[in-house]
């Protein structure tokens, strides 16, 4: 939704840097002020769960930034063989942590002691000097005066996390005080790093030394680079090449609060405003590998329905039903696919949560285009903001207050302002406010019948700052003006510690008040909580909520699309880039944010594809369909203020969006199948080029192209004016997706000049590949219907083959994605060739569900093959079938498109289409024949 730091087409950093300027708020400084001496590790033992716990006390205490507390306990466990854990929290006292309802992990024992009080005698043995604690795969060393720890690798030694301080670092050795934690690491100069975010990175994935790391939920738009926006995720992924080994680890600060990162390119150090240091280590290797353990950590990607695979429509100011009815029949004349068509607030009566506006959006006109579109197998999604409107005649509002759910300010509901007005806002750390906002889903979806629902505003964002009333005698908003300036009466909360920390991370690149357009931080959550440390988790709370609302209405598969998000969001919900510009840089971003969610756990993401604001050129919506259809969520959606920009405006763009959008309607088997990868893994469905070739370091930091899943690689135009792309290919053998009669052979690693006119898109498939395809259509419903096609993909010119790949398939309306429960089949397939034969053939697991529906495969296409004499041998269940004559073949010899390698010229290889076919999918069958 238009953000409301949207003042004008331009950032609203200018104007926040003024005010700020003009109310004496310091900038960062660049000198950095030694802190005290560090802690002393003076008493260590192993714990009862086979940890180690530790006491440790402070060397040399100063005010700055606060006092110290003096003691801390200091607990790590290796909780799996590959995964370490580090917490150093407050001895005596409790601090706050990501609750751990949310975020499920183990509770790190006491410290079994009074700090100060009674001899510790017999209780901690005696400390040396430095000492280690193994696992199966990492080494936790630690050394006592001061004190500091390492990670290393077993397998090799690396070191991959160092806390360790020498005079002549920039940074401090620990610190830990009330509002101000510092840690640092040291780092190889040669260590790629991605994540830390959410944020907009104009370098690409690579984390780059000296620019900002802010992590802090914020509605700042996504058009701000180097900024914190709506998402907080303290992970970072580091991949280290030595001598042509690669290994991947992850680090994650499991913390909830603001905090600033410095990547000084050989040192990391993070300064954090609370909570505790609570490190997870997870050792990899590759970086499917760490991805799979972090995801099994924090929790697996939520299953997605099979609709969600498809487009998208949406725009804020589909002013009445007759608008959204229009955009639906046209996109079915332009024959371009369209599964799901949304609604910003424009449905709302006065922009009221879970409402419906009665002239707008007549309910019995909308349940009967409903029945319309649902027959046809669409879905309708609506959006939803966390502030409920102060209204004593909203129904919503009324048993809001009735059953105590709201965020307080000394004792009474915090006073806020978005798009209804004067608002407040849910306090989903309460089970009381869980249950209340179930009860409210559950009934609109009684007087709507949507398919999913699309959280939004949920960082939380607010009109105003500090402590408001709602103005006498004044309607609020005003209905003059944009509706996010601010007109309740508010003043600024500056007399308490958390409103005013010490130490001001440079929130909004600005270092803007923490409480500055959001929720006071001095403001109280269930249980006293403050906002000052639940804040950026308020996204994650309200998607948590969300999930279990409308997965307990009808026991089906939530779709949730979620803009703030942390650690652990992916388990529930879907996320998109927020508010991007129309702008080929903003094109060009958008890579970069979807393979840095991917590494988060979110594999469900996209961005506003040809972008929220201003209006985009027709160029530019050309490339970027066909750039968005290989998104994982591909959705258009645009501002009230831009024009319209439905795919269909220019039937430049709706001829690329036939193109691009067609492909990827044949590749949904596909898709879906990684997402039940994800789900099962955590592997991300789009992917940098490293994560396949995570040998070749040249790949570390491209962002210009990217993989969806292990073998598709998309090689888009991102330049305005350009009718060709500069595509970097790895060694091996790639087949042109849209003509498979092309390749490219490479014996290295080789950059190679592919034409691009308006539109076309470059997508190849990498060899040793099996991908299972369907004959596409409107509708991912009528696609799912159709025959089946393998595809084959062998290297060319060896005689060393073996192609893999797989397919999933199950009742999509189920919430849990998983074999066993007679709804799903899981297919391996297999192709090898041996003695001048080759062979195909399929392993089928949990058949009864492929084989109720009926799907078959009709066509096999085997890519880099030999000519073919055409005896094929076909087996169905063990069985030859009974009339082969019917299957026939084709082919056409490739056609080599570079001259990289020598030896191409000298090759004749060949498609071949096998057709004729009706192998039923749930029965396992083998196909040979003579190469």
């Amino acid at each position: 939704m238009f953000s409301s730091s949207f003042l004008s087409p331009y950032s609203l950093t200018s104007l926040l840097i003024l005010i700020l300027c003009i109310v004496g708020v310091d900038f960062v400084s660049t000198t950095q002020t030694k802190i005290g001496q560090g802690y002393k590790l003076i008493s260590i033992e192993k714990s009862q769960d086979g940890g180690l716990i530790g006491l440790l006390q402070v060397k040399e205490k100063n005010i700055i930034y606060g006092l110290d507390i003096p003691h801390l306990k200091l607990y790590v466990k290796h909780e799996t063989d590959n995964r370490l854990r580090v917490h150093i929290t407050d001895a005596k006292e409790q601090r706050w942590e990501v609750p751990y309802n949310l975020l499920q992990r183990n509770t790190p024992p006491s410290l079994k002691q009074n700090v100060g009080g009674e001899s510790r005698k017999n209780l901690f043995s005696s400390v040396v000097a430095e000492s280690e604690y193994s696992g199966n795969e990492l080494i936790f060393n630690y050394k006592n005066d001061p004190f500091s720890f390492s990670v290393k690798r077993k397998s090799n030694g690396e070191t991959l996390f160092n806390s360790s301080f020498d005079d002549s670092d920039s940074y401090n050795n620990l610190v830990f005080k009330d509002q101000y934690l510092e840690i640092s690491t040291k780092l190889p100069q040669n260590a790629s790093l991605y994540g830390l975010g959410e944020n907009t990175q104009p370098h690409g994935i690579k984390i780059y030394p000296n620019d900002p790391y802010t992590l802090y939920t914020t509605d700042q738009p996504a058009i701000n680079l180097n900024m914190d926006l709506y998402g907080s995720h303290p992970m970072y992924m580091d991949l280290r090449n030595v001598n042509g080994v690669a290994n991947a680890h992850v680090v994650l600060l499991l913390n909830s609060n603001g905090m600033d990162v410095f990547y000084k390119g050989d040192s990391l150090t993070y300064k954090v405003i609370g909570g505790v240091l609570d490190f997870y280590f997870f050792s990899g290797p590759t970086p499917l590998d760490v991805i799979d353990q972090y995801t099994s950590f924090i929790g697996r990607p939520a299953p997605m329905p099979y609709w969600s695979f498809g487009f998208h429509q949406c725009r804020w100011g589909y002013h009445n039903l007759s608008v959204i009815e229009d955009v639906v029949e046209n996109y079915n004349k332009a024959k371009i696919p369209l599964d799901v068509i949304w609604n910003d607030d424009d449905h709302m009566d006065g922009k009221k949560d879970f409402t419906l506006n009665p002239v707008n959006y007549p309910r019995p006109n909308l349940l009967a285009f409903l029945d319309k579109i649902h027959a046809r197998g669409m879905k309708y999604i609506v959006i939803v903001d966390p502030g409920i409107g102060v209204n004593n005649t909203y129904g919503v509002y009324q048993r809001g207050i009735a059953n105590d759910v709201f965020i307080k300010y000394e004792g009474k509901p915090y006073l806020a302002q978005v798009w209804p007005g004067a608002v407040n806002f849910p306090d989903f750390l309460n089970p009381k406010t869980v249950e209340w906002w179930g009860d409210e889903i559950r009934r609109f979806r009684e007087l709507v019948p949507v398919d999913g629902l699309w959280i939004d505003m949920n960082e939380v964002s607010n009109f105003c700052s500090g402590l408001c009333t709602i103005p006498e005698g004044r309607i609020c908003p005003t209905g003059t003006g944009p509706g996010w300036i601010c007109c309740l009466d508010c003043k600024n909360i500056t007399n308490t510690r958390w409103d005013d920390p010490p130490y001001k991370i440079n929130a909004s690149g600005i270092q803007a008040p923490i409480g500055y357009k959001t929720i006071a931080t001095s403001a109280v959550h269930y249980n006293g909580v403050k906002e000052y440390d639940a804040h950026s988790i308020y996204g994650l709370s309200q998607s948590i909520a969300t999930h279990k609302a409308l997965q307990g209405l009808e026991g089906k598969r939530p779709f949730i699309l979620s803009r703030s998000t942390f650690v652990g969001s992916g388990h529930y919900a879907a996320h998109w880039t927020g508010d991007n510009r129309g702008t080929w840089d903003d094109l060009r971003y958008s890579i970069t944010t979807v393979l840095n969610f991917g590494l988060f756990g979110v594999p469900m993401v996209g961005a506003d594809i040809c972008g929220f604001y201003p209006a985009p050129t027709e160029e530019l919506c050309n490339r970027w369909i066909e750039v968005g259809a290989f998104y994982p969520f591909s959705r258009d959606h645009a501002n009230y203020y831009s024009p319209r920009q439905e795919l269909y405006q220019w039937e430049s763009v709706a001829e690329s969006a036939r193109n691009a959008l067609g492909m990827r309607y044949k590749l949904l088997p596909y898709f879906y199948t990684l997402n039940y990868e994800a789900h099962t893994t955590g592997a991300p469905i789009a992917r940098p080029l490293f994560f396949s070739f995570p040998t070749l370091p040249e790949l570390y930091d491209v962002s210009t192209q990217f993989l969806v899943g292990s073998s598709v690689m998309v090689s888009p135009v991102l330049d305005q004016g350009k009718t060709e792309v500069k595509a970097l290919f790895p060694p091996g053998t790639w087949y042109n997706l849209f003509d498979m009669t092309q390749a490219i052979v490479t014996k290295d690693l080789h950059y190679l000049t592919l034409d691009a006119p308006l539109n076309v898109v470059n997508v190849h498939v990498y060899q040793n590949t099996i991908i299972p395809m369907q004959r596409g259509g409107m509708i991912s419903k009528e696609a799912r219907t159709t025959p089946f096609t393998l595809v084959v993909t062998l290297p060319s010119g060896t005689n060393d083959i073996e192609a893999k790949g797989n397919l999933f398939l199950d009742d999509d309306e189920l919430p849990e994605m998983k074999l066993g429960n007679g709804h799903s089949t899981y297919i391996d397939f297999h192709a090898t060739a041996s003695n001048g034969t080759m062979k195909l053939w399929s392993e089928v697991q949990e058949s009864k569900f492929a084989l109720d529906k009926g799907w078959f495969i009709e066509k096999v296409i085997v890519l880099g093959t030999n000519n073919t004499d055409g005896a094929f041998e076909i087996n169905v269940d063990g069985q030859p079938i009974e009339d082969a004559s019917r299957v026939k073949y084709s082919t056409t010899e490739h056609k080599y498109i570079n001259n990289l390698d020598d030896e191409v010229d000298k090759r004749k290889s060949m498609m071949m289409d096998i057709h004729g076919l009706e192998l039923p999918l749930g029965k396992n069958f083998i196909m040979s024949w003579k190469m």
